[in-house]
């Protein structure tokens, strides 16, 4: 069975509240390293994202990735919110007008958030960014033959084992990288973010 408008929709609605969850998580591992905006920069943007859903819910797949992304380039501060809504934006380009989404066009949709995000960001594996959690999480969506639950789920497991990667690493990108070495031993907060989305987008997937 495929991933409808109403699908994303809910993912989305359970991502919201897993941002607001880990809120003060995000800002701790923020302060280590960047502004310590970034829980709550996610919070006000997916805070307002359920109030675009509320007013409206688009049609397609690709429409509702299309808000998100509009969402949050206009709510998230810091370089989150042009991260993220890039993100979504070339996911959403990758799906189309499709009423369903399959475990393809998924892994699709994966693969332009991340070009999506290195385009923006200029980041590669071992900069210590979100790059190093949704680079692993792409490439084990391309490797699943299942269900769209199934390469989510591979995904955000794959995710988390990334942005566990970042711990020892030196920032070479965005504020942390002023830190230099002293930027080692702290996980960095947009590669936790990027995980715990698609934990999220994952268990919603199960649920569905």
């Amino acid at each position: 069975m495929g991933c409808t408008a109403a699908d994303v929709v809910a993912a989305l609605r359970a991502a919201a509240e897993v941002v607001r969850e880990h809120r003060d998580e995000l800002v701790r591992l923020d302060q280590a390293i960047g502004d310590g905006d970034h829980g709550e920069n996610l919070k006000r943007g997916f805070t307002a994202l359920l109030s675009r859903l509320d007013a409206e819910e688009p049609a397609s797949p690709g429409k509702v990735l299309k808000l998100v992304a509009t969402t949050l380039i206009s709510t998230v501060g810091g370089a989150a919110g042009p991260l993220y809504g890039t993100a979504f934006l070339r996911a959403s380009a990758a799906v189309g007008d499709a009423a369903e989404l399959d475990r393809d066009a998924v892994a699709r949709a994966l693969q332009g958030a991340l070009d999506g995000v290195v385009a923006r960001g200029k980041a590669v594996v071992g900069d210590k960014t979100m790059v190093d959690a949704l680079t692993p999480a792409v490439t084990a969506a391309a490797s699943v033959d299942g269900s769209v639950a199934a390469v989510l789920s591979a995904a955000a497991a794959a995710a988390a084992e990334g942005a566990e990667s970042t711990v020892p690493m030196v920032a070479r990108k965005g504020r942390a990288s002023y830190l230099g070495e002293r930027s080692a031993g702290h996980l960095d907060p947009g590669a936790r973010s990027t995980a715990l989305l698609l934990r999220a987008f994952a268990d919603a997937a199960a649920k569905a």
